[in-house]
Order: structure tokens, then sequence, then C-alpha cells
């Protein structure tokens, strides 16, 4: 069986403390630590804060971390953007190493314009690619690079080229996006697993809405039930990370809905993995 836990950013509007706090009380095993979670990112990321929080939640031990990926892009074709996004990502190997964390999760990146990706923009994701597995080779945390919504800039978005990816990298783990995955379809996200469920140590868990569009809850949703089932069938016992967004609700969650909402989502994960 594998560890239930939650991104941060679900709880975005509480302090880092109260966040552990509500995660713990829903019954998660653990989280995943977003580093731009907003009471973390915008007071100069306080690392002894985070740490005081990890220690006074052992049952949350090991959590996961997110590098930053708002507003950033290691594959831009402004150098400026791609040096900073690629330095924040091994900042971020770094900082989870030293939370002594299991997993930290790098978005892979995307071409400028809303084009198919050319020679240019592959140059710089191998660029990127050599800073990490050379963070990777200084540190205990895996490294694992996920997968990006289908859009025909994105430069790791089919099972196909996450697999050929995983195969050359032999040092580099994967975050399977569940939600990203099923917007192509749920075969798809089937697909994923069939390729790379050896090197899958996170998934980011989520349904897609009546718009089309991932980070809805998962307890009514049939494809994310099936996948799920998949999941179980073969025995993965990584980190299922939920990723919920709470402006998919009618009017505001209070920190008492969120924590019913994701004991609800428990319930569809011990079901599956029962």
């Amino acid at each position: 069986m594998g560890r239930f836990a939650v991104s941060t950013m679900f709880f975005h509007e509480y302090p880092c403390d109260h966040i552990f706090d509500y995660v713990a009380e829903s019954g998660l095993d653990s989280l995943e630590f977003w580093v731009e979670t907003p009471h973390f990112w915008l007071r100069g990321r306080p690392e002894d804060e985070l740490s005081r929080c990890i220690a006074d939640h052992p049952e949350l031990s090991p959590i996961t971390f997110h590098a930053p990926s708002l507003d950033l892009n290691p594959c831009s074709i402004n150098p400026k953007v791609a040096a900073i996004s690629v330095d924040y990502a091994v900042e971020s190997i770094q900082m989870a190493d030293r939370m002594g964390a299991a997993v930290v999760t790098v978005h892979p990146g995307r071409r400028t314009a809303k084009r198919h990706p050319n020679a240019y923009d592959y140059r710089r994701f191998e660029e990127y690619i050599a800073r990490l597995r050379e963070a990777a080779g200084r540190a205990r945390v895996k490294v694992a690079i996920e997968n990006l919504e289908p859009r025909v800039n994105a430069l790791l978005a089919t099972a196909e080229d996450t697999a050929e990816l995983l195969e050359r990298e032999p040092w580099l783990w994967f975050t399977l996006d569940m939600g990203h995955a099923m917007m192509t379809s749920c075969d798809e996200v089937l697909r994923f697993i069939d390729l790379c469920i050896e090197r899958t140590v996170n998934i980011h868990v989520s349904a897609l809405g009546g718009n089309g569009r991932p980070h809805h809850p998962i307890h009514n949703d049939r494809a994310a039930k099936r996948v799920l089932a998949e999941l179980a069938d073969r025995g993965y016992d990584g980190y299922l990370t939920l990723e919920l967004e709470d402006m998919v609700f009618p009017g505001a969650l209070s920190s008492e809905e969120k924590i019913v909402l994701l004991n609800r989502q428990l319930e569809a994960f011990e079901k599956a993995f029962s």
C-alpha cells in the first residue's frame, strides 16, 4: 500500500504549522511541501520553521517536496528566466535533502512559444537535466520529474517520451501526474503506468472536472477509481499525493471543510488499496 498525502497548496492560505496540523487531522500519511507555499515562500523560505513543523509531526515523515514552478520555465527562450528556474530546482533538491524528504518533484519545462519544441528547446532541456543529475548525485533524496499537460509546447507529456528519458537517465525517478495524463485519456494514464511504474515514486492524484481540467476530488470519479485499482493491482507502494484546487468549489472552504473533504479522499484510497 502506498502512502497517502496531499499537496500543501490545498491549504495555501494558512501558516505552515497549521497546514501540517490539518493534514495530520485528516488522517493522511504525509504531505507534499510546495516550496512556493505562500507562508513559506513570501517570508524568505525559513527552513528552521519548516524543520520544526516536520519534527512536530513525525507521523507524516518522510514528506515529499515540489520544486518551484510558478512563473518559471527551465527551458525558457529567455536565458535569465531559464537560469533562475534551474537554480530554484537545484536549491529545492538541496533543501529537500536537508529536510530528510523522500522525493522532490521537478517540472520538465516547455517551449516558450505555443509551438512544438525544436532543437533549441531540447538543448536547453538537456542542460537542465545535466544540472539536476549533478545535484541528485550529491543528495540522498530521489529527484522525480513530472509529466506536464498535453499541450503543443510541453517537453514531457507522453508516456513514450517519459519512458525514453528514464531509460537514458537511470538516476532519475518519475512523478506521474494523473490529472495531466487524464486530459488525453484514462488509457494514457494506464500507458504511463505500463511504461514507467518501476521508476514511479510519487503520483499526483486528481480527477477531471466537467470543464476537462484536473485537480478535482476523486471520491465519486469512475476513471480515477479505475486508475487507483490498477495501481493497487500492480502493488504500487509509493506516494499518492492529492492535488486539489479549492477554487473549483462554489464557495470558499473552511479548514474544517477541507479536512472533511480530505477524509473522503482517504476513504477512496483505502477502499482501492484494501
